[in-house]
């Protein structure tokens, strides 16, 4: 709007208007295009740590059964998952980032300490093997997952593309505001539009750095 005050009166004419719509609704369509790819980035990342971490607490219950089975002497390891278990869920409620959360010095020793606890057990039995196979193969799982989710923590949006995005976008609102009037209403809707794609972004991307709670 401002710029337009410094512009002579022939480069706002008709003719002139036109080909600027023209290449907005060409740039309007690229972002429409980049946005969708965007989503569907965020909803397949999104999909994909919501079902690991399903996975990782499915195979804690799933180790403390098994270990319920084994016995009074694991007792101590099922102790250790425990602790481990509720420093999980204590960091993860207190909002901090996934890999601070997965990777926190208190996850990192109980899960050490859980596995030495079950390479400790001394079968008596076939049946006592079994069961201690199963929660090495199980605790092996967990590490498996929660390395899977810490690679994770890191992922982004490229930094080129979401430059490339919010020029697109600030290129399209200057096209608006060259031609728009300048009064309260005009302003308040430009405002309102500009923050909702921001806003839409902002929700995209939080759907890619962190895991679902």
């Amino acid at each position: 709007m401002l710029l337009r005050g410094f512009l002579p009166g022939h480069y706002l004419d008709a003719e002139s208007k036109n080909v600027v719509n023209l290449g907005m609704a060409l740039i309007a369509t690229l972002s429409a295009l980049a946005l969708g790819l965007l989503i569907a980035s965020a909803k397949g990342s999104y999909e994909a740590q919501g079902g690991e971490v399903i996975s990782l607490s499915a195979n804690i219950i799933l180790l403390d059964r098994v270990l319920a089975r084994y016995g009074p002497e694991a007792s101590e390891a099922r102790e250790v998952l425990r602790r481990t278990a509720v420093a999980l869920d204590r960091s993860w409620s207190e909002g901090t980032s996934r890999a601070e959360r997965l990777d926190s010095p208190e996850v990192r020793s109980g899960a050490t300490s859980f596995y030495e606890e079950i390479q400790e057990l001394a079968p008596h039995n076939d049946y006592e093997r079994l069961l201690q196979s199963q929660a090495l193969q199980t605790a092996y799982n967990l590490g498996q997952t929660r390395s899977m989710l810490l690679q994770q923590a890191g992922s982004s949006v490229p930094v080129p593309f979401l430059v490339v995005m919010v020029f697109w976008l600030t290129v399209i609102f200057t096209s608006f505001g060259l031609f728009a009037p300048r009064n309260p209403a005009v302003i308040a809707t430009l405002l309102v539009c500009a923050l909702s794609v921001s806003g839409a972004i902002y929700l995209i991307l939080e759907r890619i750095a962190p895991s679902p709670d």
